[in-house]
């Protein structure tokens, strides 16, 4: 909701409040109840910076959208919060504890978990399988345990049911025993998101979910994304479809050459001119919602240079790697 305050001489000035905030709304603005605080968090390919966020939280509770032109380092910014990458500075905690430096299977384990834009669905193994590496705290996985079948048979069949009413609600339960490689590009993206929820995540952090998906499935993802906040989990999700953006948000974070440059509900920050300028530039008169991204970047070429300098440390998740097959 938008405030008209007035100036000490009473002109009008548009003071912009929200209830997700604490006082007026801005890029860094605090939250009410945030579940993630970043401070001063830079990462550097090269003499440029990919990510370079002073001040960043994320409300809990909502859906959150994190959205920007290629480049902007959102992918990055991701990889920095889930353990993926280690950023140049800056600290960040979630849901009050500090996750800074902490290694991603960590991360995952306290509650932060994350999908790919290119999934990462096990080929060879079962869609049932995929689903049960999913869960957490499996006795069976020590080397002498694995043997004693009794340790770990009843968490074995009680994970076997949780990951069997997941593929019911994602309308996976047919292809409970095929193969995930058999799926199509939206039959993955579909089971990522229902692996994911195998660890009863609190933050769920989802990197461009409807990249290479088929139209038909679209309705469909939208539709366990919304649940996931009427269960009560907290959504963080990369798009570049701002239709989308517009349909399920409840709070939009813009980033551009690394910084955040505007966040707030997401019909107020389709409007605001730094949000416009980071994608348009000047073309101020094209809409949001149809934006093509292509040509090259100068942060996704710092990347690159960065990979293959390094190859031994490059994220598999990338800008430069190719969209998934279509479902």
């Amino acid at each position: 909701m938008s405030n008209l305050d007035k100036t000490s001489v009473g002109e009008p000035a548009l003071t912009v409040t929200h209830p997700l905030v604490k006082g007026e709304v801005g890029p860094g603005c605090a939250k009410v109840d945030p579940i993630v605080i970043a401070d001063s968090v830079t990462r550097q390919f090269g003499g440029l910076k990919a990510v370079d966020v002073a001040h960043l939280e994320i409300p809990r509770g909502q859906i959150t959208a994190l959205i920007g032109p290629n480049g902007a380092g959102k992918t990055t910014m991701f990889n920095l919060l889930t353990g993926f990458d280690k950023p140049n500075t800056g600290t960040w905690e979630f849901d009050g504890k500090s996750l800074a430096g902490v290694p991603a299977f960590k991360v995952a384990r306290a509650g932060m978990v994350r999908t790919f834009q290119l999934t990462k669905s096990l080929g060879r193994l079962s869609v049932l399988q995929n689903m049960l590496l999913g869960a957490t705290g499996q006795r069976g996985e020590g080397l002498f345990s694995s043997l004693i079948k009794p340790l770990w048979r009843q968490q074995e069949e009680e994970n076997t049911i949780r990951a069997d009413e997941l593929l019911a609600r994602f309308k996976l339960d047919a292809k409970r025993e095929d193969y995930a490689a058999s799926l199509s590009g939206g039959q993955r993206k579909l089971l990522e998101m229902a692996r994911a929820l195998m660890s009863q995540p609190e933050l769920i952090m989802l990197d461009e979910p409807m990249a290479g998906v088929n139209p038909a499935l679209t309705q469909s993802l939208l539709g366990h994304i919304k649940n996931l906040k009427a269960d009560g989990t907290s959504v963080l999700f990369v798009e570049h479809d701002m239709h989308m953006v517009m349909h399920i948000s409840d709070w939009v974070i813009v980033m551009a050459e690394g910084r955040v440059v505007a966040e707030g509900p997401p019909e107020t920050v389709m409007k605001d001119p730094a949000v416009i300028d980071a994608y348009l530039g000047a073309h101020h008169d094209t809409d949001l919602g149809d934006l093509m991204e292509d040509g090259p970047n100068p942060v996704l070429e710092a990347e690159r240079r960065a990979r293959e300098a390094h190859p031994e440390a490059a994220s598999e998740d990338d800008g430069y790697a190719k969209p998934e097959e279509r479902a």
